[in-house]
């Protein structure tokens, strides 16, 4: 048979995940220290794992309600009130899901039809513009600067917005740049927008790790909620990405509808993990502070140590990732990050895996130990020496 004729169209275009490429390859060889993947090294607090335990030996297995546990709801309800001033309605304006993936999925299949335009700033995370894709949407590209502080400006948004935009995304804390939007940064986008029908997609999954000043979301602004669709979850707040478990809090007008493609795709979210999530919302803010401080002093190493190397490093104020501009080596990202893996065994990832206007640049995760850092970071200044010779 010639599949090619068979493969849905779209699927064959995407490309697949740029960060996947180079974590597959060092997965295949001896003796190297990946920094690629987004994976906390902690481990999911104990007052969590000791709930998922008790959970099972209670046979608490079978499906939930279809938009998760009530108390779940209540207690994210509760938790996105207490940080952000704005309260959802657990009956409507809530869903778990798996992940926040599966969050930003919904959004864009509930919202965008074929031709609808979906605005992107990069560089940003890597399922954003496959996923509009996939519908059938137009993903509307805005580069972000390095000298902006990779903050998505309200003149570049303006200028892109036609009577074709349905929805924008507003990844920030930013994965891979680090980025944050603080309340004045936010203010000129909300006024760039009001007086549209133009939705918001705040993906927030990183809000709880910032380092310089506290997160401000784009819900808390006036008028602002109406028009958003808010995206969190517990992978990298709580360390529990295999748990697969996120949120999206809503209008209940959309979410109604979000909650179908929800119900035939999925049911429902995994069941011992709501029950976990509950005590990770309720009682485990000192292990994520613990978490964040041990993230900042990594942080500052990585940022310190790439600027002795003379690979400008923009200092990072969320999430956990670098983002070191690589031109001065010459290399494209592609061509550093491959030669780094192959001739020092140090896996890092082209700044391309999130957008074109990546290039120059590669991200480097934090999420590992100190002394991992370290001799990654020695290794990559063998590297970077060997170049100039």
């Amino acid at each position: 048979m010639d599949y090619s004729k068979i493969v849905s169209k779209k699927a064959a275009a995407l490309k697949p995940s740029g960060i996947r490429k180079y974590f597959d390859i060092a997965a295949k060889m001896d003796g190297v220290i990946s920094l690629g993947v987004g994976e906390p090294d902690f481990s999911t607090p104990w007052a969590v794992r000791r709930e998922a335990i008790k959970t099972l030996e209670r046979r608490k297995t079978i499906y939930t309600a279809n938009p998760g546990l009530m108390s779940l709801r209540e207690a994210v309800s509760e938790y996105t009130a207490d940080r952000t001033g704005i309260k959802y309605d657990p009956d409507g304006e809530i869903i778990v899901t798996v992940g926040g993936s599966e969050a930003i999925d919904l959004t864009v299949r509930a919202l965008v039809e074929p031709g609808d335009e979906v605005i992107i700033p990069e560089p940003s995370f890597v399922c954003y513009k496959p996923i509009v894709e996939l519908t059938g949407g137009v993903p509307v590209i805005i580069e972000t600067r390095e000298e902006d502080g990779f903050k998505l400006k309200a003149k570049a948004l303006a200028e892109k917005i036609t009577q074709k935009t349905k929805l924008l995304i507003l990844p920030y804390p930013n994965n891979p740049t680090g980025a944050v939007m603080t309340k004045e940064d936010l203010e000129p986008l909300a006024e760039a927008l009001r007086g549209t029908d133009i939705m918001v997609l705040t993906d927030e999954i990183y809000s709880e790790l910032t380092y310089d000043h506290t997160h401000f979301s784009v819900i808390s602004l006036p008028e602002m909620k109406e028009r958003c669709i808010y995206v969190n979850g517990f992978s990298k707040t709580f360390a529990m990405t295999g748990w697969r478990l996120g949120y999206m809090c809503g209008p209940r007008e959309i979410l109604k509808h979000a909650l179908k493609i929800h119900q035939f795709g999925i049911m429902s979210s995994p069941t011992v993990s709501q029950y976990a999530a509950i005590e990770a919302l309720r009682s485990c803010a000192e292990d994520v502070e613990n978490m964040r401080n041990e993230y900042d002093m990594r942080r500052r190493l990585l940022v310190d140590g790439f600027n002795r190397l003379g690979l400008k490093c923009f200092m990072p104020q969320g999430a956990f990732y670098v983002f070191p501009n690589i031109r001065s080596t010459g290399l494209t990202s592609d061509e550093f990050c491959e030669r780094l893996l192959y001739s020092k065994k140090v896996a890092v990832v082209p700044g391309t895996a999130f957008g074109d206007s990546g290039e120059g640049y590669i991200r480097v995760s934090y999420a590992y130990s100190l002394n991992h850092l370290k001799t990654a970071l020695e290794k990559i200044g063998e590297f970077v020496k060997e170049l100039k010779c």
